[in-house]
C-alpha cells in the first residue's frame, strides 16, 4: 500500500516512509492510496471474532504487504491487550469505554500500535528515531508510556504549561529514560506549530531521524479505526441505524471512524461534538474554515483551534462540502453544559463521565431530538479520574483513582520550561 500527501496526490511513499516521516515534505498529511472495502463474510462473522482478530484484519487491509503478516499480528496483539466495552447508559445510548489501557485513555491504542511499527523499523537501521509529539494531555501520556524504553527511539513531548491536568502531566514528565518533556509557555496550537516547524527544518532533519506521534501520523489513525468495528461486534440490536458521537479536538478519532465507514462499516452518521473550540461545527454551519487561537476549557484535550486532521476529512470527500455534511453533524457545548451533563448522568444513572465523554453524550442527545429508530454510541475517551478535580466538582462526589494513576502521582515531575519561539526548540534539538 502506498500513501499520498493531502497536498499532492502525486507524492506517494511506502508505509515505512509515511510512518517515519509523519508529515509529508510538502506539509501535507499522509493518506492510504486506496481504502479497501472489507468482504461481506468479515462483517457476517464480526460478532464471533475477537478484538485482536478484528484489528488484524482491518490493519492488514490498510497496510497490505508492507510488513510481514507475523510481525503485523504481533504488533496488533501488543496494541490490543485491554478491552473497549460498550456500556448502555440509557435506552439505545451506549458509552464506548476506551480508557482501559495503561494510561487510561483512547490514545493507548494508537500509541502502542505506532511504537510497535517504529520499533520494528528502528531495528532495521542504525540511526536512532527521534519522536516529536505535541499534546493537550492524553497524547503525551499515551505516547510516552507506549515508547518508554523502546530500543532505538527517543521521545520529546511538547505540552502547554498549566493547561493539562496534574495527572496527565505526571504520566509523561516522570518517566525519564528516553522520554523528555518540554513545558511550553503557550497553547496546544503553539506546541503543534513548533512540531510542524521542526519537520520542515532541513538542518534538523539531517541531524535527527525525526518523526511524529501525533494523529498527523497515519499509524495513529489505523488502530483508532479498530474500535469502531469492535463496537459493532458488541451490538445486539441490528435493526436500527447506528450513529457515533465523537468528542473532537484534533479530529483524528472522527477521521478514523470515516475510514472505517469507507471500509464498509454501516455507520449512519458521525456527530462531531466539540467544546467552545468549535472550528469544525462552525464550518459545517457556514462552509467557512476559520482557525483561531484555542480557548481553555474543562475538556482540555479538545482545546484545539486549528485541527490538523481536518485536511484528511476534506481529502476523503474530495473537498465536497455536501458529501461531508451528509455524513457529519456538528455540535458544540460550554463548560456549564458539560458540567450539567456529568452531574445529571451521575445522579440519574450512577455512571461517571469524564468531561470529553460528557460532550459526546450531549451530542447524541441533541441528535436524537430529530432522529428516531437509532442506536447511539458516544466515545468515552478517558477515565474520569484523569480529570478528578473537574469531575468531583461537577458530580459532588469522590472519583476513585485507579492504582496505576496513584503510582504516577507519587513520582517527581521532570520537565524543561521553554518559550514558544521555534528558535528555542531548534537550539534544544540541535544540542541533543
Amino acid at each position: 500500500m502506498n500513501y499520498y500527501s493531502t497536498n499532492n496526490r502525486n507524492v506517494k511513499v511506502s508505509l515505512r516512509e509515511a510512518v517515519i516521516q509523519g508529515l509529508a515534505p510538502d506539509n501535507g498529511l499522509y493518506m492510504p492510496e486506496s481504502i479497501p472495502i472489507l468482504p461481506a463474510f468479515f462483517f457476517q462473522s464480526l460478532q464471533r471474532l475477537s478484538f485482536q482478530e478484528i484489528g488484524f484484519e482491518v490493519a492488514k487491509s490498510l497496510i497490505g504487504n508492507d510488513i510481514p503478516e507475523s510481525e503485523l499480528k504481533r504488533i496488533v496483539d501488543h496494541t490490543i491487550q485491554f478491552d473497549a466495552p460498550l456500556v448502555e447508559i440509557e435506552n439505545d445510548i451506549f458509552s464506548l469505554e476506551l480508557f482501559h489501557g495503561p494510561t487510561l485513555a483512547f490514545k493507548d491504542f494508537g500509541a502502542r500500535f505506532l511504537s510497535g511499527l517504529l520499533g520494528y523499523f528502528a531495528s532495521q537501521q542504525d540511526k536512532e528515531i527521534t519522536i516529536l509529539v505535541a499534546t493537550s494531555g492524553d497524547t503525551g501520556s499515551a505516547v510516552a508510556n507506549g515508547f518508554f524504553n523502546v530500543p532505538g527511539t527517543k521521545v520529546i513531548v511538547l505540552y502547554p504549561s498549566g493547561k493539562v491536568s496534574d495527572i496527565q502531566e505526571k504520566q509523561f514528565t516522570t518517566l525519564g529514560g528516553n522520554i523528555t518533556a518540554l513545558e511550553i509557555d503557550g497553547t496546544f496550537d503553539d506546541c503543534q506549530r513548533l512540531v510542524k516547524q521542526a519537520f520542515t527544518d532541513d538542518d534538523l532533519k539531517q541531524k535527527h531521524f525525526l518523526t511524529s506521534a501525533n494523529s498527523i501520523n497515519i499509524a495513529r489513525l489505523i488502530p483508532q479505526s479498530f474500535y469502531y468495528f469492535n463496537a459493532f461486534s458488541q451490538l445486539k440490536e441490528r435493526q436500527k441505524s447506528v450513529v457515533f458521537s465523537v468528542p473532537s479536538g484534533n479530529f483524528g478519532n472522527v477521521t478514523a471512524g470515516l475510514i472505517a465507514k469507507r471500509m464498509g462499516l454501516p455507520i449512519q452518521q458521525f456527530i462531531a461534538a466539540t467544546n467552545q473550540n468549535d472550528i469544525v461545527p462552525a464550518y459545517l454551519r457556514t462552509k467557512l474554515f476559520s482557525p483561531r487561537p484555542s480557548v481553555q476549557t474543562i475538556s482540555n484535550a479538545m482545546d484545539v483551534g486549528n485541527p490538523s486532521n481536518f485536511a484528511r476529512m476534506l481529502d476523503l470527500y474530495q473537498h465536497d462540502f455536501d458529501g461531508l455534511l451528509k455524513d457529519i453533524t456538528g455540535f458544540h457545548y460550554s463548560d456549564e453544559e458539560t458540567n450539567d451533563a456529568m452531574r445529571s448522568i451521575f445522579k440519574s444513572k450512577n455512571y461517571t463521565l469524564d468531561p470529553h465523554g460528557a460532550i459526546g453524550y450531549l451530542g447524541l442527545k441533541d441528535y436524537f431530538r430529530t432522529h428516531s429508530n437509532t442506536v447511539g454510541i458516544f466515545l468515552e475517551t478517558a477515565h474520569p479520574a484523569k480529570f478528578d478535580k473537574v469531575v468531583q466538582r461537577a458530580i459532588e462526589s469522590e472519583v476513585k483513582m485507579p492504582a496505576r494513576l496513584q503510582e504516577f502521582m507519587g513520582l517527581t515531575k521532570k520537565s524543561i520550561r521553554m518559550r514558544s519561539d521555534f528558535e528555542y526548540l531548534r537550539e534544544f534539538l540541535v544540542g541533543l
